[in-house]
């Protein structure tokens, strides 16, 4: 899945991955990361996420980052924003009170750009990404937040009946990217009511990354 695969995506309208609503673990199990208000939370692969508002009404700060800068300009929209833009070589910052979106290749954003993070919120993020580049997102994504805490959601079903996404992305793989870094603890796994789409069966998990040491 290319960045063309995503941009076309979003210009056709095939975000059925956008919901109406804030995600339910978000909501359930934000509160593991144990942070104090105005924490600033960081959002790979963000889209316009209602998850976003989500945390801004409860008084934390956002950072984003994604392709799609239709998806960003509609995300301000319908937050009732205009940001300041700003360039930094490829990555285009989008920035308003409490909220810092860079728009680009995530793998062009570095620690600099991003500025501290208290910590991470991959709800949509590890499982957009084909297996090969997992591994240099999970290592990119340390470097970049140095390790910071994490609220991780993540399906796993059978990807021969489905080939997503969302793509499924086992347990063992996701110790197998952040045991190293991180002491790691399922907080919930779940079957999708209805299955993926309406009709492949899949769990939903949600893990709690704290940084080891």
């Amino acid at each position: 899945m290319e960045a063309e695969f995503w941009h076309n995506r979003w210009k056709t309208k095939q975000i059925a991955f956008h919901t109406s609503e804030a995600n339910p673990f978000l909501v359930k199990h934000f509160h593991a990361l144990s942070l104090t208000k105005g924490a600033r939370i960081f959002l790979p692969l963000c889209g316009k996420t209602l998850d976003i508002s989500w945390l801004l009404s409860n008084g934390y700060r956002v950072a984003g980052a994604e392709l799609s800068a239709l998806a960003i300009d509609e995300l301000f929209s319908e937050l009732e924003t205009e940001p300041t833009l700003t360039n930094f070589g490829n990555v285009k910052h989008y920035s308003a009170a409490n909220i810092d979106i860079f728009v680009g290749d995530i793998f062009d954003l570095t620690p600099e750009m991003l500025g501290p993070v208290d910590a991470i919120y991959d709800r949509a993020a590890l499982v957009a990404l084909p297996t090969e580049m997992r591994i240099r997102y999970t290592s990119h994504l340390t470097k970049i937040t140095n390790a910071a805490p994490q609220l991780l959601i993540q399906y796993s079903y059978d990807q021969n009946i489905f080939a997503g996404p969302p793509l499924s992305v086992s347990d063992d793989e996701i110790r197998q990217h952040y045991q190293g870094q991180y002491t790691i603890t399922q907080l919930e796994s779940t079957d999708v009511e209805g299955g993926l789409k309406g009709r492949y069966p899949a769990k939903e998990n949600a893990w709690l990354l704290q940084k080891n040491g």
